[in-house]
Order: structure tokens, then C-alpha cells, then sequence
């Protein structure tokens, strides 16, 4: 149908021009940000645009459901202030009609959204630990400069390195300073390169062909040993490098977990792809409701509403991870208000018909003569 695609091409290029926008404003946050870290030397030249990139899709489902509510009522309040809506009316296409052409675009958007935020979305967070624990330890590589000392371990390691070495993560001419329980240690050597465990992920710099000087400061009773080979701690592995965040996971592992934090977050996952759906209705329901009313007004009230639901959503999903609330409860309490809503304003016309009824019979005596 001509008009069933006029709605679609409306609603489609609203929807591309506000994920657009927002998706700007977002990844030219963020690009700050990542330019400041490589400023300082905690995340690596090449890897900004990369970060950039998984960040932005791990940020793309929570900007997908406002994006489409924006979009709908940008697309309908435009056919409402040319009177479009007006003349679909009177052309006989009811506001069940124009429902489900919302819905048939809803349902398509939702199986977009899906995919991403089910699947794409936790392995770009996956790959966003990945390339912070990379860059991490390139940090403590690309920090240390020839001529310059080098901290770890709070000060009782400390790196000295003469000539840096054309090859990544090596150096030449290393002094290195180890205090450990009131001794002093010194070690140097011609070469060394850092190393991290794969099992404990605890960071080492493994020194060749040089010497080790043990002793107590202010004595001459030194320890002085050859080694061909000498790794030495810099620091231990923590929990949060070993461990990635729950947001994370895959979804096939999160969906049959009985950890409530896993289950908090399958339901918000899920919650956000019916978002989708409840918010498109919205839309379309408040254009209809208030279509008489100043433009800016279903604005105002959709935006609030989504504000409202989307922080009822996070309360819901906190007290899921805190066990305050059973699982079969959960998120689901706050679509079911949605829903309530949604409702409501379907049934406003026969609703305002009914009170508008009302008033009129209380305006008509018993005996059903007419006051003058």
C-alpha cells in the first residue's frame, strides 16, 4: 500500500537522521576521552579507533530504544502539524491501521536490536577488556624511556633502562633496584624484556646475562651473583584483569545461570529489545491522543516517560541483583506498567466519550424535560 510505505519512508529516515545524531555526539565523547589516555600513555596510539569502535557498538543498544522513540514522534508530529493524520482519518485509515504499520517497523527494528544486543554487544565489551588489559601492560612497555626511571610495585621496583631497543617490548642495558623485606637488591644486564604468566597473568621482567648485588644499605656485605637468566616480579595479576565484567558474558551462558546477577542481566538484555517495541507504540499513541494539542507536547510527555521507565528498568534490575526481588518478578513489573500505560491511552477516546456522556445526563433533570 502507497501509504503503508510513505509511513515507513518517513519513520526510516527520521530514525536514520536521530541514531546518526546521537551516535556522533557519543563517539565524539568518547574520542576525547580515548585521546586523553593516549596522551598519557595508558592506551596505545593504534588502538584508539579500535576501542572507539567496540565501544561504540557495546554502547549502541542504549541508545537504540530512544532513538526510535525520538524518530517516531519526530515522523508523526510532522504529519500531525501538515495534517496528515487529519486526512488519513477522513480517508477511512483508523488508528489500529497506523498501529500495526508501527508495529510491522517495530518488529523489524526489534530483530536488529536483538542480534546486537544479545550477541554483538557482549563480544564488543569482551573485546574492550581485552584491548584495556593489552593496553595496560604496553603502558608499562611503552612508559619506561631511555634515561629515566620507571616505578612498580609502589616504589619497591624500580627500572632504570640506558638504550631502548629497536625490537617491541625489549630493552638494553637495564638496571633494576628491588627492596624486600629491608634488603636491597640490584640487577643489571645487557638485555631484558617483559613478560606476563598466561595462567596467573602476574607481570615479570626477565633479565639475560648480567649480575645480582644483595645487601643491607650502608654495609659492605654484598651477594654477587652471575645469572644468564633472571626473571624478576613487577606486579601481581588482580581480580578485575583475571575476571571480565557480567555485561561481558554471553548470552547463551547468562540465560542459564542461576547467579542472580546474570539473571538481572539477561532480563535487562531482553528488556531492552521490548523496550523497542513499547516505545514505538508510545509514540504513535500520544501523536494520536494529543494531536490537536501544541506540537511540543508529546514531546514532553514521551520523553518523560521514557525517563521514568528506563530508570525504573535500572532500580529493577539493581534489586534483582541484590536478591530483593524473585526473578519471575524482576524486570518484568516495569514493561507491565509500560503496558498499562500504553493502554490508557488506546482507549482515551472512549474513555473521554464516557465522561463527556456522563456529564451530559447530569445535566438533564429526572423527569427528562430540559432546564431553561
Amino acid at each position: 500500500m502507497i501509504i503503508q510505505r510513505y509511513i515507513y519512508r518517513e519513520l526510516l529516515q527520521k530514525l536514520v537522521w536521530i541514531l546518526s545524531l546521537l551516535i556522533l555526539v557519543f563517539a565524539s565523547n568518547k574520542f576525547v576521552g580515548f585521546l586523553a589516555d593516549a596522551a598519557e600513555g595508558s592506551l596505545p596510539a593504534d588502538m584508539v579507533f579500535l576501542m572507539l569502535a567496540y565501544k561504540m557498538l557495546a554502547t549502541l543498544p542504549k541508545i537504540l530504544p530512544v532513538s526510535i522513540l525520538i524518530a517516531m514522534l519526530l515522523a508523526f508530529s510532522r504529519m500531525a502539524s501538515d495534517r496528515e493524520l487529519v486526512i488519513l482519518a477522513a480517508s477511512g485509515i483508523s488508528k489500529s491501521f497506523q498501529i500495526k504499520v508501527v508495529l510491522r517497523f517495530a518488529l523489524i527494528f526489534c530483530v536488529f536490536v536483538s542480534i546486537i544486543t544479545l550477541y554483538l554487544a557482549p563480544w564488543a565489551e569482551r573485546n574492550i577488556h581485552e584491548l584495556k588489559e593489552r593496553a595496560k601492560q604496553e603502558s608499562d612497555i611503552s612508559g619506561i624511556k631511555a634515561g629515566q626511571f620507571k616505578e612498580f610495585s609502589q616504589g619497591d621496583r624500580v627500572v632504570y633502562v640506558q638504550n631502548p631497543s629497536t625490537e617491541k617490548g625489549s630493552m638494553e642495558e637495564v638496571f633494576l633496584q628491588v627492596r624486600q623485606e629491608g634488603k636491597l637488591g640490584v640487577l643489571t644486564s645487557d638485555s631484558a624484556r617483559f613478560k606476563i604468566d598466561p595462567k596467573s597473568g602476574n607481570k615479570y621482567v626477565v633479565f639475560s646475562e648480567g649480575r645480582r648485588y644483595v645487601g643491607e644499605p650502608g654495609l659492605l656485605d654484598y651477594q654477587i651473583t652471575e645469572y644468564e637468566k633472571y626473571a624478576i616480579q613487577t606486579e601481581s595479576a588482580t581480580a578485575s584483569s583475571t575476571a571480565g565484567k557480567i555485561s561481558s558474558l554471553p548470552t547463551s551462558e547468562i540465560m542459564v545461570s542461576d547467579n542472580k546477577a546474570h539473571q538481572a542481566e539477561f532480563q535487562w538484555r531482553l528488556s531492552l529489545v521490548l523496550s523497542c517495541l513499547l516505545l514505538s507504540v508510545l509514540a504513535i499513541l500520544l501523536m494520536q491522543s494529543h494531536a490537536n494539542e501544541k506540537r511540543y507536547t508529546p514531546f514532553v510527555i514521551g520523553i518523560s516517560i521514557y525517563l521514568i521507565y528506563s530508570n525504573l528498568l535500572g532500580i529493577a534490575q539493581t534489586l534483582l541483583k541484590r536478591d530483593t526481588i524473585p526473578s519471575f518478578i524482576g524486570l518484568w513489573w516495569v514493561h507491565v506498567l509500560l503496558i498499562s500505560v500504553l493502554l490508557i491511552l488506546f482507549y482515551m477516546p472512549q474513555i473521554r466519550y464516557m465522561i463527556n456522556n456522563d456529564d451530559e445526563h447530569q445535566l438533564i433533570p429526572a423527569d427528562g424535560s430540559e432546564e431553561l
